[in-house]
Protein backbone atom coordinates (compact mmCIF):
# COMPACT_ATOMS: atom_id res chain seq x y z
CA UNK A 1 0.00 0.00 0.00
CA UNK A 2 1.24 3.41 -0.83
CA UNK A 3 1.63 5.86 1.61
CA UNK A 4 -1.49 7.64 3.33
CA UNK A 5 -1.61 11.57 2.39
CA UNK A 6 -0.69 12.93 5.80
CA UNK A 7 2.72 10.94 5.78
CA UNK A 8 3.60 12.90 2.60
CA UNK A 9 3.42 16.00 4.42
CA UNK A 10 5.79 14.84 7.10
CA UNK A 11 9.56 16.33 6.57
CA UNK A 12 11.54 13.50 8.60
CA UNK A 13 15.12 13.05 8.01
CA UNK A 14 15.38 16.38 5.78
CA UNK A 15 17.49 19.51 6.86
CA UNK A 16 15.61 23.02 6.45
CA UNK A 17 17.12 26.70 5.99
CA UNK A 18 14.85 29.49 6.75
CA UNK A 19 15.75 33.09 6.53
CA UNK A 20 14.13 35.81 8.35
CA UNK A 21 13.10 33.50 10.47
CA UNK A 22 13.56 35.15 14.19
CA UNK A 23 10.19 36.36 14.27
CA UNK A 24 7.40 37.01 12.31
CA UNK A 25 6.13 34.33 9.24
CA UNK A 26 10.12 33.07 9.38
CA UNK A 27 9.59 31.87 13.15
CA UNK A 28 6.43 30.20 12.54
CA UNK A 29 7.64 28.31 9.35
CA UNK A 30 10.57 27.35 11.29
CA UNK A 31 8.60 25.75 14.15
CA UNK A 32 5.80 24.22 11.61
CA UNK A 33 9.00 22.94 9.83
CA UNK A 34 10.62 21.44 13.21
CA UNK A 35 7.15 19.47 14.19
CA UNK A 36 6.79 18.12 10.64
CA UNK A 37 10.46 16.35 11.85
CA UNK A 38 12.61 18.52 9.56
CA UNK A 39 16.22 19.34 10.96
CA UNK A 40 15.91 23.40 11.45
CA UNK A 41 18.79 25.91 10.60
CA UNK A 42 16.93 29.34 11.05
CA UNK A 43 18.70 32.77 10.20
CA UNK A 44 18.85 36.39 10.99
CA UNK A 45 20.88 39.09 11.14
CA UNK A 46 21.08 39.22 14.82
CA UNK A 47 21.07 36.47 17.40
CA UNK A 48 18.36 37.43 20.13
CA UNK A 49 15.46 36.14 18.29
CA UNK A 50 17.18 33.16 16.73
CA UNK A 51 18.11 31.54 20.01
CA UNK A 52 14.34 31.91 21.23
CA UNK A 53 13.39 30.43 18.31
CA UNK A 54 16.01 27.23 18.74
CA UNK A 55 15.18 26.98 22.36
CA UNK A 56 11.42 27.01 21.81
CA UNK A 57 12.23 24.19 18.97
CA UNK A 58 14.65 21.78 20.68
CA UNK A 59 12.68 21.71 24.11
CA UNK A 60 9.33 20.89 22.48
CA UNK A 61 11.79 18.01 21.09
CA UNK A 62 12.79 18.96 17.50
CA UNK A 63 15.97 19.72 16.34
CA UNK A 64 17.25 23.43 15.03
CA UNK A 65 20.45 25.38 14.71
CA UNK A 66 20.76 28.81 14.22
CA UNK A 67 22.93 31.30 11.64
CA UNK A 68 23.72 34.33 11.82
CA UNK A 69 24.00 36.55 8.51
CA UNK A 70 22.86 39.47 6.69
CA UNK A 71 21.65 38.18 3.38
CA UNK A 72 22.12 41.61 2.04
CA UNK A 73 25.66 40.81 2.02
CA UNK A 74 26.82 38.91 -1.22
CA UNK A 75 29.45 37.43 1.65
CA UNK A 76 27.24 36.11 3.44
CA UNK A 77 25.08 33.96 1.48
CA UNK A 78 28.05 30.81 1.08
CA UNK A 79 28.87 31.66 4.19
CA UNK A 80 25.23 30.64 5.80
CA UNK A 81 24.82 27.38 3.66
CA UNK A 82 28.00 26.10 4.58
CA UNK A 83 27.77 27.03 7.96
CA UNK A 84 23.97 24.78 7.44
CA UNK A 85 26.24 22.04 5.85
CA UNK A 86 28.99 22.09 8.37
CA UNK A 87 25.79 21.37 11.37
CA UNK A 88 23.68 19.24 9.34
CA UNK A 89 25.42 17.77 6.51
CA UNK A 90 22.60 18.20 4.00
CA UNK A 91 20.00 21.13 3.04
CA UNK A 92 16.87 19.96 1.31
CA UNK A 93 14.98 22.95 1.99
CA UNK A 94 15.47 26.69 1.24
CA UNK A 95 12.58 29.09 2.57
CA UNK A 96 14.16 32.73 1.37
CA UNK A 97 11.39 34.69 3.35
CA UNK A 98 14.11 37.80 4.81
CA UNK A 99 12.77 41.36 3.12
CA UNK A 100 13.16 45.13 3.70
CA UNK A 101 11.27 48.01 2.83
CA UNK A 102 13.03 51.42 3.67
CA UNK A 103 11.22 53.12 1.67
CA UNK A 104 7.10 54.56 1.91
CA UNK A 105 6.18 56.84 -0.45
CA UNK A 106 5.48 57.83 -4.26
CA UNK A 107 8.17 55.86 -6.28
CA UNK A 108 8.89 58.51 -8.59
CA UNK A 109 10.21 60.01 -5.31
CA UNK A 110 12.63 56.79 -4.34
CA UNK A 111 16.22 57.12 -3.21
CA UNK A 112 18.25 55.43 -5.03
CA UNK A 113 20.10 53.58 -2.31
CA UNK A 114 16.64 52.79 -0.76
CA UNK A 115 15.96 50.85 -4.21
CA UNK A 116 18.60 49.06 -4.50
CA UNK A 117 18.90 48.21 -0.91
CA UNK A 118 15.39 46.72 -1.59
CA UNK A 119 16.15 44.75 -4.75
CA UNK A 120 19.78 43.49 -2.73
CA UNK A 121 18.00 41.64 0.05
CA UNK A 122 14.89 40.55 -1.77
CA UNK A 123 15.72 39.92 -5.19
CA UNK A 124 19.75 39.42 -5.39
CA UNK A 125 20.19 37.14 -2.17
CA UNK A 126 17.06 34.74 -2.72
CA UNK A 127 19.10 34.26 -6.13
CA UNK A 128 22.73 34.02 -4.45
CA UNK A 129 21.43 31.59 -1.63
CA UNK A 130 19.67 29.49 -4.28
CA UNK A 131 23.17 28.87 -5.69
CA UNK A 132 24.74 28.67 -3.11
CA UNK A 133 22.04 25.76 -1.50
CA UNK A 134 22.35 24.16 -5.68
CA UNK A 135 26.41 24.01 -5.25
CA UNK A 136 26.74 22.60 -1.94
CA UNK A 137 23.73 20.08 -1.82
CA UNK A 138 20.60 20.35 -4.21
CA UNK A 139 22.68 20.25 -7.75
CA UNK A 140 23.39 16.51 -6.54
CA UNK A 141 20.32 15.69 -4.12
CA UNK A 142 17.17 17.71 -5.30
CA UNK A 143 15.20 19.83 -2.97
CA UNK A 144 12.76 22.29 -2.80
CA UNK A 145 13.32 26.35 -2.82
CA UNK A 146 10.17 28.39 -1.12
CA UNK A 147 10.52 32.13 -2.30
CA UNK A 148 8.22 34.30 0.05
CA UNK A 149 6.94 36.72 -2.27
CA UNK A 150 3.84 39.27 -1.93
CA UNK A 151 0.33 39.97 -3.09
CA UNK A 152 2.09 43.31 -3.52
CA UNK A 153 3.65 41.83 -6.39
CA UNK A 154 0.61 40.74 -8.18
CA UNK A 155 -1.75 43.45 -7.30
CA UNK A 156 0.55 46.57 -6.58
CA UNK A 157 -0.67 49.60 -4.18
CA UNK A 158 0.92 52.89 -4.40
CA UNK A 159 3.11 53.98 -1.85
CA UNK A 160 5.54 51.06 -1.33
CA UNK A 161 6.52 50.76 -5.71
CA UNK A 162 9.97 49.74 -5.11
CA UNK A 163 8.68 46.50 -2.48
CA UNK A 164 6.12 45.83 -5.05
CA UNK A 165 8.70 45.89 -7.92
CA UNK A 166 10.87 43.40 -5.80
CA UNK A 167 8.42 40.96 -5.30
CA UNK A 168 7.34 40.88 -8.44
CA UNK A 169 10.62 40.22 -9.91
CA UNK A 170 11.01 37.35 -7.47
CA UNK A 171 7.93 35.82 -8.97
CA UNK A 172 9.64 36.08 -12.05
CA UNK A 173 12.89 34.62 -10.48
CA UNK A 174 10.79 31.80 -8.88
CA UNK A 175 9.09 30.69 -12.49
CA UNK A 176 12.30 30.91 -14.22
CA UNK A 177 14.59 28.95 -12.04
CA UNK A 178 11.65 26.47 -11.78
CA UNK A 179 12.60 25.68 -15.27
CA UNK A 180 16.28 25.84 -14.97
CA UNK A 181 16.61 23.45 -11.64
CA UNK A 182 14.00 20.72 -12.42
CA UNK A 183 16.15 18.32 -14.50
CA UNK A 184 17.58 18.75 -11.10
CA UNK A 185 14.89 17.40 -9.09
CA UNK A 186 14.59 20.69 -7.71
CA UNK A 187 11.01 22.41 -7.30
CA UNK A 188 10.91 25.63 -6.88
CA UNK A 189 8.00 27.83 -5.94
CA UNK A 190 6.60 31.00 -4.52
CA UNK A 191 3.85 31.81 -1.00
CA UNK A 192 2.20 35.34 -1.51
CA UNK A 193 0.57 36.16 1.14
CA UNK A 194 -1.10 39.35 1.84
CA UNK A 195 -1.89 41.03 5.15
CA UNK A 196 -0.24 39.65 8.21
CA UNK A 197 0.25 40.69 11.56
CA UNK A 198 4.39 41.09 11.69
CA UNK A 199 6.67 43.58 12.87
CA UNK A 200 7.77 44.15 9.36
CA UNK A 201 3.98 45.42 8.53
CA UNK A 202 3.24 47.37 11.59
CA UNK A 203 2.73 50.01 9.85
CA UNK A 204 -0.09 48.35 7.43
CA UNK A 205 -1.61 47.18 10.76
CA UNK A 206 -1.79 49.91 13.26
CA UNK A 207 -2.73 52.64 10.58
CA UNK A 208 -6.52 52.58 10.76
CA UNK A 209 -7.07 53.89 7.44
CA UNK A 210 -4.47 51.54 5.70
CA UNK A 211 -5.72 48.44 7.22
CA UNK A 212 -9.80 49.15 6.80
CA UNK A 213 -8.65 49.97 3.00
CA UNK A 214 -6.88 46.32 3.07
CA UNK A 215 -9.86 44.52 4.89
CA UNK A 216 -12.07 45.92 3.66
CA UNK A 217 -11.13 44.35 -0.27
CA UNK A 218 -10.47 40.94 1.26
CA UNK A 219 -13.48 38.41 1.66
CA UNK A 220 -12.47 37.15 4.52
CA UNK A 221 -12.67 40.38 6.35
CA UNK A 222 -9.35 40.26 8.21
CA UNK A 223 -5.63 40.04 8.33
CA UNK A 224 -3.80 37.01 8.97
CA UNK A 225 -1.78 35.81 11.66
CA UNK A 226 2.04 34.30 10.90
CA UNK A 227 0.70 30.59 11.36
CA UNK A 228 -1.73 30.86 8.91
CA UNK A 229 1.05 31.38 6.44
CA UNK A 230 3.57 28.13 7.91
CA UNK A 231 0.49 25.82 6.31
CA UNK A 232 1.68 26.43 2.95
CA UNK A 233 5.00 26.39 3.31
CA UNK A 234 4.71 22.73 4.58
CA UNK A 235 3.27 22.16 2.10
CA UNK A 236 5.31 23.01 -0.73
CA UNK A 237 8.50 21.54 0.69
CA UNK A 238 6.87 18.40 1.12
CA UNK A 239 6.23 15.60 -0.83
CA UNK A 240 2.33 16.11 -1.20
CA UNK A 241 3.70 18.94 -3.67
CA UNK A 242 5.82 16.69 -5.10
CA UNK A 243 4.38 17.75 -9.09
CA UNK A 244 4.51 21.36 -7.92
CA UNK A 245 6.83 23.76 -9.47
CA UNK A 246 7.01 27.16 -10.46
CA UNK A 247 3.81 28.00 -8.83
CA UNK A 248 2.55 30.99 -6.55
CA UNK A 249 0.65 30.21 -3.61
CA UNK A 250 -1.74 33.13 -2.76
CA UNK A 251 -2.56 32.94 0.95
CA UNK A 252 -4.56 36.29 1.13
CA UNK A 253 -7.53 35.40 2.48
CA UNK A 254 -9.11 36.69 -0.62
CA UNK A 255 -8.28 39.94 -1.70
CA UNK A 256 -6.84 39.39 -4.91
CA UNK A 257 -10.46 37.72 -5.84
Amino acid sequence: MSEGILQRFRLDGRTALITGASRGIGRSIAVAMAQAGATVVVCARKPEGLDEVVAEINDSGGTAHSVTGNVGRAEDGEAIVRTVMERAGRLDILVNNAATNPQFGPLIDAEESAIDKIFDVNVKAPLRLIRAAHAAWMGANGGSIINMSSVAGITPEPLAGAYNASKAALISLTKTLAKELAPSGIRVNAIAPGLVETRFARVLIETDSIHDHIVSQTALSRHAQPDEIAGAAIYLASDAASYVTGSVLVVDGGWTI
